[in-house]
């Protein structure tokens, strides 16, 4: 698999490193416990088509959006993380 940077161009898996599920919203600080335990420890396994957040360790060092299909790996679009989405 590939990943076409937005910064660099076309690259290889290699020097990407996944962190995570993109779509993942975080609590407000004054939310219940649980809502907390949700967030850092309970995850989908999504099938099919999903939004995740990639670091460009080996290269630019950007954080990206890339949606993918999980099952085929299909890239449709790779785009740099907002601010308001910095992890």
């Amino acid at each position: 698999m590939r990943l076409t940077c937005p910064h660099c161009g076309s690259r290889g898996l290699e020097e990407f490193s996944y962190r995570g599920d993109a779509t993942v919203q975080r609590p407000a600080l004054e939310a219940p416990e649980e809502d907390w335990v949700a967030y850092v420890y309970l995850r989908d396994n999504p099938c099919g088509a999903h939004r995740e957040l990639w670091y460009h360790g080996a290269g630019c060092r950007a954080w990206l959006v890339v949606e993918r299909d999980t099952l085929t790996h299909v890239v449709h679009n790779v785009r740099a993380v907002c601010r308001e989405e910095t992890p």
